[in-house]
């Protein structure tokens, strides 16, 4: 065995892990955002937490709050990071691009981030460690006697 086919093989094994964790720190993060909006907690939103209701912030708050920690855990993962993608693709459109073109010049680097990461796992899944592969497993059926 070569030493790119044995990189390879490992590669590929590591794969379901490292997509696991990349949903994990990811969802973490994203739903800190919401946390610290919703609440002022975290460092807060630096001026009081959104009134509940306001369009967009509350929403987009929600949205970071709820879909981070549902995928986090991995459950409901698929349609959770596919609102989570398309909240951040709205924020960095209605947003940021109207300041400027580029996300360096415009501040919307971590919507650009999490819109493209939480669309990334809306496609190829949770990876392992998620509830959603606990959850479907079916029970193994009685033996028959």
């Amino acid at each position: 065995m070569s030493f790119t086919t044995a990189t390879e093989e490992l590669a590929e094994r590591a794969t379901p892990h490292a997509t696991a964790g990349l949903r994990m720190v990811a969802a973490l993060l994203f739903s800190c955002h919401g946390a610290a909006t919703l609440f002022d907690v975290l460092g807060g939103a630096h001026g009081g937490p959104v009134p509940v209701g306001q369009w967009p912030g509350w929403w987009a708050a929600l949205i970071q709050l709820v879909g981070g920690v549902l995928v986090l855990l991995g459950l409901g993962t698929r349609p959770a990071a596919l609102l989570c993608s398309g909240s951040m693709a709205y924020a960095y459109f209605t947003v940021h691009q109207e300041v400027s073109l580029w996300p360096i010049q415009n501040g919307g680097e971590l919507s650009v981030l999490f819109c493209w990461i939480f669309l990334a796992i809306a496609v190829t899944g949770p990876g392992s460690l998620a509830l959603d592969r606990v959850l479907r497993r079916s029970p193994q059926p009685a033996l028959a006697r």
